[in-house]
């Protein structure tokens, strides 16, 4: 219940001879007690009080006024509500629109709870009113009384809230029951230390408690009042020191001896800016920025806050950029001269480049390069940088949580920072660089926003001629940035985001095309890196082939490079001991120097058993190859899936046993026995509907007993009736086939479009089969003879 209250004397309203009742309705009150001696109003909120309140108005109208405990606690709860409370008589009651009731009480007495009488329809209690005694001799009443009397004074003298009605009442009481009352009600105490107050029945206790809770409100009161001296000597230290810097700037012009630097390079950035121009937007903020700082007190915080801003924004490159000639010879020198093949790539970013020449001003999609690790996306946006003659800035988004990464923080505290573009602009001060989002796909939405989001309108062309960087807070062109974007995989990439992008694929290397780079490129990169003359070793094709077939077998060159970088530290260790060694690289050095090879076979890539079948697979890190295999177990009919299958190859799975049962000729197998279906290196999650066709063969050469016929990789989906779906990541496929020297290749059909934008060096040895139904597969893996089907 709400109160004000203002004290009076109760002997006004009440006359002695009024009997106090032995029962009354409880009134809850949440924040603090109500002493007696007090008229004060209370608001009731609606609820089950308002009645219990015109119940009792019929009567005497006296209720009694009970603290609760815990505030967020039922009100009803006898465990909630303290037993002492105060007896108050209602003069007035005014009923509120909102069903609630204002009412005016006058407090009389302190009770005494001896049990609850009823809960429902209300809350009364059988009370008691204890009588209050002295506890001490009146010589120490008298005294303690004296005591209140000269702290309440001096809280009085400096409190400046201490209103003069509060030290006229004050002067007119003089019982030591009453006063102590009085006093505690006017401190700022827990709810808890004014109950034990209410409690006090004996004026010795009540004094005495009032004196210590009066004793530490003046101590706060002295620390608040020195604190604030403090405070206000400081300002007025501060005030004077702006005026004397004031004064001794104008003497200093008045003389001639001296200009502020500062004042000068900001008003030459207002002048700057009216001559670029730019909107009057932009002048009219950095104006008024200007004005500020010259008004603010330079060992101020606000001061380094608005020279921050303005340093930033008299760092970015407002002019329009030097109109830069793209030179397509130069552009197709330098792709070829930094990337082997990746010829449609190549072709596809020299098509990007002729358009952007013809017309300068065409809004085109962002490229975004999609490939596993270590294929070049990074060194390829690069060469496009150096090819366009233009400044390169790598931002790496990945794993960014927070918005203001990209936006900037609002400029509403010390320590705020603009967004990572700003941030480049300022760094490469041209309007135009070439700006790479490096491993888009690793953003990821945090509790700071959703930095994806905030890509929309940096990528936009339609948007980014204006962007607003949170602290910037100015409009700035990032249209003529040409933005690129790299990812391992586009799945994770919000659809929204991707429609704003032209994806350009980036696949593994085949064994040969790895040969060639490693000649032209890393042969000499990682001699001189380790400090080698590289024309003084040498190392024959079928060695290299070995170096990456039995120690590099991923789809880039990351690995390949570490590893020959570990076996040139071996021979630099020898040089340095001077030791011997060959200068020609053979195998067996291989093995000395890098221990044994890790990839030893190639017997998990043939089908050697029933229930075996190579397929194809297509993972964020290139192509792979998986041998699914299958054994007969005990049990009846059911398939038993392992090897860290996702949802969507389990689904495969049992589309494939449901498509063998259906269409082997005696299928009582089934009856007698179950089937486990295994992908090996089960540590690596697994997922995609491509390996369905792979899993069907080897459920069909388990049934049947056959082996099926050396040499063939396949891929595809499969469908109940046998159909043949397309995939994706087919040339990834291929690359990882031939790898690991799988010359004959199933695929679906429907991707023959895909096949033959493939490049043929690509396809080079490698016999295709596409095929649109099961039936094809069986054809060409099992002999007709041993599997013709109804």
């Amino acid at each position: 219940m709400d109160q004000n209250e203002s004290w009076e004397n109760p002997t006004k309203l009440i006359r002695i001879e009024d009997a106090l009742p032995k029962q009354i309705f409880l009134i809850p009150i949440k924040v603090r007690p109500v002493f007696p001696g007090i008229i004060t109003p209370l608001i009731v909120p609606p609820g089950r009080f308002i009645p219990a309140i015109e119940e009792t108005s019929k009567g005497a109208g006296f209720v009694g006024l009970i603290l609760l405990k815990k505030d967020e606690s039922d009100e009803d709860s006898e465990d909630n509500i303290y037993q002492v409370g105060v007896v108050a008589r209602i003069l007035k009651k005014i009923n509120l629109p909102d069903g609630g009731m204002n009412i005016l009480v006058n407090t009389i007495q302190r009770f005494q709870i001896k049990n609850i009488s009823t809960k429902t329809p209300f809350l009364t209690a059988n009370v008691e009113y204890p009588i209050e005694e002295p506890g001490t001799s009146k010589n120490n009443i008298k005294a303690l009384m004296r005591t209140l009397l000269v702290l309440t004074k001096e809280l009085a003298q400096n409190n400046p809230l201490f209103t003069e009605d509060m030290k006229l009442t004050m002067m007119n009481v003089n019982e030591p029951g009453k006063m102590s009352d009085f006093v505690c009600s006017i401190l700022n105490l827990e709810k808890e230390e004014y109950q034990s107050v209410i409690e006090s029945i004996t004026l010795n206790d009540r004094l005495e408690k009032v004196l210590l809770f009066l004793r530490k409100e003046i101590e706060l009161v002295i620390l608040q009042r020195k604190i604030q001296d403090q405070i206000n000597d400081k300002i007025d230290n501060q005030q004077r020191q702006f005026f004397l810097r004031e004064q001794l700037k104008a003497i200093q012009q008045e003389l001639g001896i001296g200009e502020d630097k500062t004042e000068i390079k900001y008003d030459a950035l207002v002048e700057r800016l009216k001559q670029i121009p730019v909107s009057e937007e932009i002048i009219r903020e950095v104006e008024r920025e200007v004005d500020k700082i010259k008004n603010s007190d330079p060992i101020g915080s606000d001061y380094n806050v608005i020279r921050n801003y303005l340093d930033l924004v008299d760092a970015l490159p407002w002019e329009e950029p030097n109109k830069k000639e793209i030179n397509l010879v130069h552009a197709k020198k330098v792709l070829n001269r930094d990337h082997h093949k990746l010829e449609d790539v190549k072709e596809r970013i020299l098509e990007f480049l002729a358009v952007h020449k013809l017309n300068p001003k065409s809004r085109g999609s962002i490229l975004c390069l999609v490939g596993p690790p270590g294929v070049g996306k990074t060194s390829i946006a690069k060469s496009i940088a150096e090819a366009l003659g233009r400044k390169f800035y790598r931002f790496s988004v990945g794993g960014v949580r927070d918005e203001a990464e990209i936006k900037g923080h609002r400029r509403t505290y010390i320590g705020a920072m603009p967004g990572k573009l700003i941030n480049a602009m300022k760094i490469t001060k041209e309007k135009d660089p070439v700006i790479l989002l490096d491993e888009i796909d690793k953003m990821s939405q945090g509790f700071q926003g959703d930095p994806q989001a905030a890509l929309l309108e940096v990528l936009d062309p339609e948007q980014n001629g204006n962007f607003r960087d949170h602290y910037l807070d100015l409009p700035f062109d990032l249209s003529q940035v040409f933005f690129l974007a790299t990812a391992n995989t586009f799945e994770p990439i919000p659809r929204v985001l991707l429609d704003r992008m032209e994806v350009i694929q980036l696949s593994g290397y085949i064994t040969e095309e790895k040969v060639q780079i490693f000649q032209k490129y890393l042969w000499k990169k990682i001699f001189e890196k380790n400090g080698l003359n590289p024309s003084s070793f040498s190392m024959h094709k079928d060695t290299i082939v070995y170096l990456i077939n039995s120690y590099s077998r991923e789809s880039g060159l990351r690995g390949l490079e570490k590893t020959f970088d570990k076996l040139v530290r071996k021979l630099a260790l020898k040089q340095v001991l001077k030791e011997k060694y060959s200068k020609e690289i053979r195998i067996k050095d291989l093995e000395n120097y890098l221990g044994p090879p890790p990839f030893v076979d190639d017997r998990m890539t043939i089908p050697k058993v029933p229930g075996t079948a190579l397929g194809l697979a297509w993972t964020s890190a290139g192509g792979s190859t998986l041998l699914i295999e299958a054994v007969f177990v005990s049990g009846k009919g059911g398939i038993l899936l392992t090897g860290q299958m996702g949802k969507m190859m389990e689904e495969s799975a049992n589309i494939a046993l449901s498509y063998v049962k259906n269409h082997v000729k005696d299928d009582s197998v089934f009856d007698k026995k179950s089937i486990h279906l295994h992908v090996p290196d089960g540590a690596t999650p697994k997922d995609g509907p491509s390996a369905g066709i792979t899993m069907a063969t080897a459920l069909l050469s388990l049934v049947l007993d056959k082996t099926v016929l050396p040499g063939f990789g396949m891929t595809g989906e499969i469908t109940l009736t046998g159909e043949v779906l397309p995939i994706g990541g087919l040339r990834e496929k291929i690359v990882a086939a031939k790898r690991v020297g799988v010359k004959k290749i199933i695929f679906p059909k429907d991707n023959e479009k895909a096949f033959k934008e493939i490049p043929d060096y690509v396809k080079k040895g490698v016999q295709f089969f596409p095929v649109s139904h099961f039936d094809e597969v069986v054809d060409l893996i099992l002999p007709k003879k041993k599997n013709k089907k109804k």
